[in-house]
């Protein structure tokens, strides 16, 4: 049925509206981030400033040691992005193909687990990283970050795998290929786009992520963005605006620069390609 001119204009301006509430808090960021401390403390805010400054990038790079607690964030991140997606893949395979106990056993785990809350969990994460001396390490946060991102990458995994035909697996057992090849030829090239998302899913998760990193890392030089950024903030909770948020801009870039360089491949066709020829 073709939607009435009313109903477009409605549904435009809706949409349009929801990119404005999307774009305020990052657009009112950018803004102050150039302003000089004159105008931060103005009664009468502007959107563009009128006398823009670098200062409180210089500021903020000269107060923490900003650059090292990004290569921090980033190790972290994408260490745990990878083996999150490598272990969730063959996981999931088996769970959306096999119905069995286990596989539904595993997906009540993948639900109860993400209504545990931060709490819970540090004090046994944080026993067992002391077991392997781990503490105050950022291989001991991957590792969190890795528990912490698996069963919501496995679920979302799970659902992709479920949408692969089976019959394009069937014939590649007539083919004579066996069960990992047929995972690593036929299903992992069409889950691309599933595997790509959840990766991204894993690194936005563990970049942005403050508590864990909080707890368990103590040294400034160890520490993650999102934990340095609080740095920025007095004793009596007074915070230094431009400089935070210059350096909160910064921080916000990578999620933007990653999403933006592989959102194709995110809602590109899930089976492209895949008709046997």
């Amino acid at each position: 049925m073709r939607t009435s001119r009313p109903a477009r204009i409605g549904q435009y301006t809706a949409l349009l509206a929801y990119l404005v509430f999307l774009a305020f808090p990052f657009l009112w960021l950018l803004s102050t981030a150039f302003k000089p401390p004159r105008e931060l403390g103005s009664l009468h805010p502007t959107w563009i400033p009128k006398d823009p400054t670098l200062d409180n990038f210089r500021q903020a790079f000269g107060e923490q040691p900003l650059l090292q607690a990004a290569l921090n964030s980033l190790i972290a991140a994408l260490g745990a992005a990878v083996i999150a997606v490598l272990i969730a893949t063959p996981m999931a395979y088996v769970v959306a193909r096999r119905r069995t106990r286990l596989a539904k056993a595993v997906t009540g785990w993948v639900v109860v687990s993400q209504a545990f809350p931060f709490v819970l969990l540090i004090i046994p994460l944080f026993l067992v990283l002391k077991n392997l001396g781990l503490i105050n390490s950022v291989p001991g946060l991957v590792l969190v970050y890795v528990v912490w991102a698996l069963p919501f990458a496995l679920w979302m995994l799970a659902g992709y795998v479920r949408a692969v035909p089976p019959e394009l697996e069937e014939a590649a057992a007539v083919d004579g290929a066996g069960r990992v090849r047929t995972l690593v030829s036929v299903t992992a090239p069409l889950l691309a786009p599933g595997i790509v998302a959840t990766g991204l899913f894993a690194f936005i998760t563990a970049w942005n992520e403050f508590f864990f990193a909080l707890v368990l890392l103590k040294t400034p030089e160890k520490q993650t963005l999102p934990v340095v950024l609080t740095h920025f903030i007095g004793a009596e909770g007074v915070a230094d605006l431009g400089p935070l948020a210059a350096a909160a801009f910064l921080a916000t870039l990578p999620s933007l620069v990653v999403f933006a360089v592989i959102q194709r491949r995110i809602t590109g066709g899930m089976l492209t390609g895949a008709v046997k020829s």
